[in-house]
């Protein structure tokens, strides 16, 4: 598969994208697997994040919508949040800031009741191809907005977690195989499965599971605004399925995982990869 090439300011919309990616809007059909559960989903505005906040709404929860700035995309995530008859909550800012990651918090506990499931997916990457390229600033960036976040989301969060509440971080192939243009984002996703996998064992005996999803190429906003337009046009083609995969692609595993179908499931890494191995 050959996607056209493409460029985009970070980070990036759904409204840009050529071809528009699937979200499962027309396709995901709930089965009241998430009934009467609040979720807290960062990076919901595009890409797997708002493929998961339209399957959990589907499935029967409400959600939280966090997002990086104000443009239509999270606009029409609510949109399918609220047509799947949940409620949905929006809280655009930085989760790079520790202060807004607390407020995601408070906000969800205060307008959502309570959290049961976090899902820690909103990232940032650039593309390199000289270390000496990455500035002190961007190496920064990326660890607060990948990294830092989520443990500060997740020490927010753990007072309002009950036994059952379900923690999910989104890793990457990257984790184990990383691309050496990505080098500060492959190095946060390998963090992010190590961090869920201590969470795993230290949160066990509050009945708190923590698991990981590692994703291989996505087509969302993230690809064309941070790589160079020749390497989006062949972005996925070296998977053994030759093509990126969807967000709605992604769903399923967060809704496995964050379900009480997974109430053994702790401390695992699920690969959605197209076919590319991880250890």
């Amino acid at each position: 598969m050959t996607l056209p090439p493409q460029q985009q300011d970070v980070p990036g919309t759904e409204q840009a994208l050529n071809p528009k990616a699937d979200h499962g809007e027309e396709s995901y059909r709930g089965s009241g697997r998430l009934t009467g559960k609040k979720a807290v989903i960062t990076g919901a505005d595009s890409g797997i994040g708002k493929a998961v906040a339209i399957a959990y709404a589907r499935e029967g929860a409400d959600v939280l919508i966090s997002y990086l700035e104000e443009h239509e995309d999270a606009r029409d995530t609510e949109k399918w949040v609220t047509d799947a008859g949940r409620k949905a909550v929006l809280v655009p800012g930085d989760v790079a800031d520790p202060a807004h990651c607390r407020k995601i918090i408070d906000t969800a506990v205060s307008e959502l009741g309570g959290i049961d499931i976090l899902v820690n997916n909103a990232a940032f990457q650039m593309t390199h191809e000289d270390l000496t390229e990455i500035s002190d600033e961007e190496w920064d960036r990326t660890i607060a907005t990948n990294l830092s976040a989520f443990f500060h989301l997740v020490k927010a969060a753990l007072p309002h977690l009950k036994p059952g509440a379900s923690i999910i971080g989104s890793s990457s192939v990257n984790s184990d195989a990383p691309s050496p243009t990505l080098l500060p984002y492959a190095a946060t996703k390998a963090a992010i499965a190590n961090m869920t996998a201590s969470l795993a064992q230290l949160l066990g005996e509050k009945g708190i599971r923590a698991n990981s999803v590692a994703p291989g190429p996505v087509w969302t906003p993230l690809i064309p605004s941070t790589m160079p337009a020749e390497h989006v046009k062949e972005f996925g083609g070296n998977t053994p399925l030759g093509r990126p995969g969807q967000p709605a692609e992604l769903a399923p595993v967060y809704v496995l995982l964050a379900s009480d179908e997974a109430s053994y499931i702790s401390g695992a890494r699920v690969a959605v990869t197209g076919g590319r191995p991880i250890l």
